[in-house]
């Protein structure tokens, strides 16, 4: 696995093994940050089922200024450290916990981009959509970027609008912002 784009490109990545991850393809990422690309630079951005840190290195690698990396399994968070380091990364906080959690834990802080990709046999997308809106951790410019197998799982409240949605091969990507 390595970046795609930007600051980090062809950079290598470790964790595509990382047991219970599956990070988003290259083909994937590719589109997925070309549609993004506007709103990565100086932004603060939250992975919030970061796996190996696929998603956040890539929008670091983007401009963004800050990013946090929740990950409830240890490995995963060791993976994004060893990650972080080997680019010299600096400006990035890790979350080893569940990521209710870290949302409660989040909740005085703002988020420009929030990147979604939880395992796909769960109903993680709904409660996470309803408990950022809870929180109001949104800019007013806020994007949401949703990943899973299974567009009724990436179905939201009328507190959103879809901005993009667009399926890649088994899977499905969908951009949204609050209204």
């Amino acid at each position: 696995m390595r970046v795609i784009s930007g600051k980090y490109k062809g950079r290598n990545i470790k964790g595509y093994t990382l047991k219970g991850t599956r990070p988003t393809q290259e083909r994937v990422k590719e589109s997925l940050f070309a549609t993004i690309n506007a709103y990565l630079e100086n932004s603060v951005c939250l992975d919030l089922f970061a796996g190996s840190g696929n998603l956040g290195i890539e929008a670091f690698s983007e401009g963004a200024k800050e990013v946090v990396f929740v990950d409830r399994e240890y490995m995963a968070t060791k993976t994004i450290k060893s990650n972080l380091d080997s680019l010299n990364i600096e400006n990035a906080t890790i979350l080893n916990m569940d990521y209710l959690q870290a949302l409660d834990k989040l909740n005085l802080k703002k988020f420009d981009l929030i990147f979604l990709d939880p395992p796909y046999k769960t109903d993680y997308i709904k409660k996470a959509l309803e408990k950022i809106r809870t929180l109001n951790i949104l800019t007013s410019y806020s994007l949401l970027i949703l990943e899973s197998d299974s567009l009724e799982k990436l179905e939201f409240s009328d507190y959103y609008e879809e901005v993009k949605t667009k399926k890649y091969g088994d899977k499905y990507i969908r951009i949204i912002k609050k209204k």
